[in-house]
């Protein structure tokens, strides 16, 4: 317990990634559809209850005030236009993903529900009742509006922005981009947020999982309130398994990677599992907190090629003298060339192909 606890109480790590700079241009051209279209309130409550329209699980959080809320309702009460909302059609399933317009829809849910911002702990449910509005609204819930006004809520519509990739077929990695600029004001959202905002799946959920493995909270450290630590978990996984098809940048390479196997079957998702926690494991034990540390900062580009180097060792058996291990790292980390390999133009695909080359030779000789 001790150990979690230190670790807890460590600052947030600092990870060096030279590919995070790389501007997030998308690298081909789309053939996107989109149409308009006008939904009643009443009919977004229940689409959003029945889970046809889906805010991800990770979004911003619920940041609107009890005022800022009450004064939407009361906005669509009195009859005054909202600003319209932008879902994206998932190919695999035709419901509807909300790239923009999360706090509003979930201010309607919370309002026909009864609650504001319902907590887990039903103690601290806050009962939704209209404040700072108009005197003849103050103070109401949905179920105490006169029926008139509640009619008049229910049959208000707000305008949704609907897109669809057409093409290209193989992939639909557009609403990356669109959610992307979509949430371009405020505090941005890293790579990592939008994916798992988007990706929403297995594969995401099997990242949270070994994102807590006991080995990798060791040697990274506190975890990431950006998820700079579960992209690595990612970056890992799509150069082990794909790495032969990188192209840059890394973070498209990354984007494919995440939505080609966003509902990956247990066959995948249990060798992806085995291979990343017995290779942390090893790295452990070997090397400790220092790992994929260079200078003082984890060295994504040292994580990507070290941790498949290893990996690729490890298909072959285990290994018996982890002082080896121990051995293959330090004499990686004294190579000069592969210090040039891990510092500078990360992502190039011949440099990310010559560090890993690198480091698969060197655990290879175990």
């Amino acid at each position: 317990m001790a150990a979690v606890l230190d670790i807890e109480e460590r600052e947030e790590v600092q990870v060096e990634d030279e590919s995070a700079e790389e501007p997030a241009v998308a690298p081909i051209q789309y053939d996107i559809s989109s149409f308009g279209a006008d939904y009643d309130v009443e009919g977004l409550v229940k689409r959003l209850e029945r889970g046809d329209i889906l805010i991800p699980p990770f979004q911003r959080n619920y940041v609107w005030s009890f005022k800022d809320a009450s004064r939407f309702i009361e906005s669509l009460l009195l009859g005054l236009p909202v600003p319209g909302i932008f879902l994206a059609k998932e190919s695999d399933s035709n419901r509807l993903l909300v790239l923009d317009g999360q706090q509003r829809l979930k201010t309607l849910q919370f309002f026909y529900n009864g609650f504001f911002n319902p907590q887990e702990d039903s103690k601290k449910q806050q009962v939704f009742k209209l404040f700072s509005v108009q005197p003849k609204f103050e103070g109401l819930t949905y179920q105490t509006l006169d029926e008139q006004d509640r009619v008049k809520l229910n049959d208000s519509l707000i305008h949704a922005t609907i897109i669809k990739q057409e093409s290209p077929h193989d992939d639909d990695t557009s609403v990356y981009h669109v959610f992307d600029r979509l949430n371009s004001t405020g505090r941005r959202l890293t790579p990592q947020e939008i994916r798992t905002a988007i990706d929403h799946g297995k594969l995401i959920d099997l990242i949270k999982e070994l994102n807590e493995h006991g080995s990798w909270r060791e040697i990274y450290g506190k975890r990431n309130s950006r998820l700079k630590d579960q992209e690595l978990i990612l970056r890992f996984l799509a150069l082990f398994f794909d790495g032969q098809q990188y192209q840059r940048p890394m973070n498209e390479f990354l984007n494919k990677f995440s939505k080609k196997h966003k509902d990956a079957d247990d066959i995948f998702l249990q060798q992806a599992r085995g291979v990343f926690t017995e290779t942390i494991d090893v790295l452990s034990e070997a090397v400790g907190r220092s790992a994929f540390r260079p200078i003082s900062t984890i060295n994504a580009a040292a994580f990507d090629s070290i941790t498949v180097g290893l990996a690729r060792r490890l298909q072959k058996g285990p290994i018996n003298k982890i002082q080896e291990v121990t051995s293959a790292y330090n004499e990686l980390l004294s190579d000069t060339d592969y210090l040039k390999l891990i510092s500078q133009s990360t992502s190039d695909e011949s440099n990310v192909e010559a560090r890993i080359t690198k480091a698969t030779a060197k655990f290879d000789g175990i």
